[in-house]
């Protein structure tokens, strides 16, 4: 006899954890100035400065455009996640843990050694210390740097450019 029903596989759940991922990720830009990661603090301005955010181990400088200044860089277990656009910072990658970067027009300094690297999004620009095993870029036009390593790139999507160099 078969049962009708609806059985959640890999195949569908995996888009849809991904879609709730990067959903919260977009969530923590849209946090007010005043609310802290757990575990870190905050510093922020209203005006044109610089904001610097310790999270878990992670380092993030952000300088922006005449608007608050917003705490992007967020450490989750061995991943640091990076959401936002128009914008210029310096993140920390410690040995071991990977760097997810999505957004656009971005231009990002990344200090230590990465394990993978993956980017999405459009018109990043991206210089990385080191990248032990992968670099993933999906989207179009981003530039992505790194000074040392022996990655496997994984190039989708048209006109980016991952050099080793710098």
């Amino acid at each position: 006899m078969r049962v009708h029903g609806i059985v959640p596989t890999t195949r569908r759940v995996a888009p849809a954890v991904a879609a709730a991922a990067i959903a919260a990720a977009f969530g923590l830009v849209a946090c007010s100035g005043t609310a802290s990661p757990p575990g870190g603090g905050t510093t922020s301005s209203t005006t044109k400065t610089t904001a610097s955010t310790s999270t878990s181990g992670a380092t993030e400088t952000t300088t922006g455009g005449g608007g608050p200044s917003l705490s992007t860089s967020v450490s989750v277990g061995d991943e640091v996640v990076y959401v936002q656009t128009g914008q210029t910072a310096t993140i920390s990658c410690e040995e071991g843990k990977s760097l997810n970067v999505t957004g656009w027009d971005n231009t990002l300094t990344v200090t230590g050694t990465c394990e993978t690297v993956n980017v999405g999004g459009n018109n990043n620009k991206i210089t990385i210390d080191k990248v032990n095993t992968r670099i993933r870029v999906l989207g179009m036009s981003n530039t992505i740097t790194y000074k040392e390593g022996d990655p496997k790139v994984d190039e989708l999507g048209p006109d980016n450019t991952v050099t080793k160099g710098g």
